[in-house]
């Protein structure tokens, strides 16, 4: 098979891909279709020894997780809650799959762009350990990316002011028909491709800064990026169920699959191909759990697996070079929020990947974390979800324990 005709049908495939993506919400906003249709009876699965909070922020919180399902018409949802670095309840509700597996809190799910504030973290790391000079060019540990018309460093692409995109017509960020075997392969893909601006003057969302950024990890750890991931970030927070998206043998990720839905309803016989995540590595790759995902929040509240100064560095957004301030720091949104009636400084970040949504909110001041997951994408209604969360746990912890 000739290299212009493999190429030609993963176009193809990708294309099948987006169709029936996009198909996902169209369809279960059009169809009369409901996965749910009383919140009394949404299954739900929970592990008990994370319920250690007051038990009235639980049932409320449950209220509003029945009732998100069947508002937005979404098969599955996992959430979890952390309070000074402790879970203090992770449960699952309705569905993981057509199937009708139920979703638990060990049920994973495709992160999309909340795997920047991860992979951030990995360059943190080699920060504070010397290895990794934020502020060098980029090719002094990516050499096989070429020097372009400006200079451009690691914490301009952990900022999102780098300029680095694919240039194919307005969709700068599409997910790439091809496969990489490794980071050398989705570097090679920026090879003749300009900046889109001078770095430091505009702020915008790329998943191929941070391909870059995964490999300037990769090259200052002096191994594979996936490899130090796991070694240095999850296994130190006991993140045991989050992994790379190309991790073989996965049978338990979230995915009401529109291809299998269509089928069934309309008698399709093909499915679209499952997504390939491997070329945007630590831009989008990753796979985690709502519990994964507040252990991770937890230990960016205070030093830790980070030094006191790279929390406050990589947590204080930007400001471009004409002054203007953004939201966005590096790897993480930043802003304030109104929780119990007070404000409150919240570090979060959300991802939207193919048959996903998935939120993970942090308040530094609170010591609290909120993660939440959808098995559908452009579920909107999950961030709001998640800051409810934040806002009931909020309310009743200043109450006081609550009487069992």
């Amino acid at each position: 098979m000739t290299h212009a005709r493999r190429r030609g049908e993963a176009v193809l495939a990708l294309l099948a891909v987006i169709v029936v993506a996009a198909a996902v919400p169209l369809y279960f906003a059009f169809i009369p279709y409901h996965v749910h249709t009383d919140p009394a009876a949404v299954p739900s699965t929970t592990d008990d020894v994370h319920i250690a909070t007051p038990i009235a922020a639980v049932e409320e919180s449950r209220r509003h997780a029945r009732a998100l399902l069947v508002e937005e018409n979404l098969p599955g949802l996992s959430v979890a809650v952390a309070v000074d670095g402790s879970i203090v309840w992770a449960e699952g509700f309705g569905y993981a799959d057509v199937g009708h597996s139920p979703v638990t809190p060990l049920t994973r799910f495709r992160l999309g762009a909340l795997s920047k504030p991860l992979t951030s973290t990995a360059a943190a790391l080699l920060h504070d350990r010397g290895r990794l000079d934020l502020d060098a060019p980029v090719q002094r540990y990516v050499p096989a990316y070429p020097s372009k018309q400006w200079m451009v460093t690691t914490r301009q692409l952990l900022r999102d002011v780098g300029g680095v995109h694919r240039i194919r017509g307005d969709n700068n960020d599409a997910m790439p028909a091809e496969h990489c075997e490794s980071l050398d392969d989705a570097v090679a893909m920026l090879h003749d491709d300009p900046l889109m601006f001078e770095p430091g003057t505009e702020h915008r969302y790329s998943v191929w800064g941070w391909v870059l950024v995964s490999a300037a990890i990769e090259g200052a750890a002096g191994e594979p990026f996936d490899r130090f991931m796991m070694r240095q970030v999850f296994e130190p927070l006991d993140m045991d169920r989050t992994s790379p998206a190309e991790t073989r043998g996965l049978d338990d990720v979230a995915s009401y699959n529109a291809g299998s839905v269509l089928r069934a309803q309309f008698g399709i016989k093909k499915t679209s191909l499952p997504p390939d995540y491997s070329c945007v590595a630590g831009g989008g790759a990753f796979l985690s759990t709502p519990s994964d995902l507040v252990r991770f929040g937890s230990a960016m509240l205070k030093p830790g697996l980070l030094k006191a100064d790279t929390l406050a560095t990589f947590q204080t957004p930007v400001r471009l070079a004409s002054g203007t301030s953004t939201t966005y720091a590096l790897g993480w949104t930043v802003g304030t929020v109104e929780l119990a009636g007070k404000p409150a400084r919240m570090v979060s970040h959300r991802g939207n990947p193919r048959d996903g949504t998935v939120s993970l909110l942090t308040f530094p001041d609170l010591g609290l974390v909120v993660a939440a997951a959808a098995n559908v994408s452009s579920a909107g209604g999950v961030n709001p979800f998640a800051l409810r969360l934040a806002d009931v746990f909020t309310r009743h912890q200043e109450r006081g324990p609550h009487p069992k």
